[in-house]
């Protein structure tokens, strides 16, 4: 039972030695990041797309993704999989 919750939260433990949030909690430096990032994508949104070759859409496209996967990054957080969530109530249910 113990080896089953210890890899539920494995995933958890990946994440966020994977974040590039500081020990000391700085979420201003995160989110002043985050702020130039949008407001990059919206220069970006704004833009006239008709006028541009095939090759300046590939690399706005290609922009566009590694901005919303640093984005991604930015956010953090705990992600569980459906099946943890279901083994963890299945192992409340017995327990309790």
């Amino acid at each position: 039972m113990m080896a089953c919750l210890s890899m539920t939260f494995v995933p958890s433990q990946s994440i966020a030695a994977s974040a590039n949030i500081s020990a000391s909690g700085n979420t201003t430096t995160n989110s002043t990041a985050a702020n130039a990032l949008i407001a990059r994508l919206h220069e970006i949104k704004a833009r006239d797309v008709s006028t541009m070759s095939a090759p300046e859409k590939k690399g706005l496209r290609k922009e566009v993704r590694s901005i919303k996967h640093q984005l991604s990054g930015i956010g953090g957080g705990v992600y569980l999989s459906a099946g943890a969530i279901i083994l963890i109530v299945i192992l409340l249910i017995i327990l309790l």
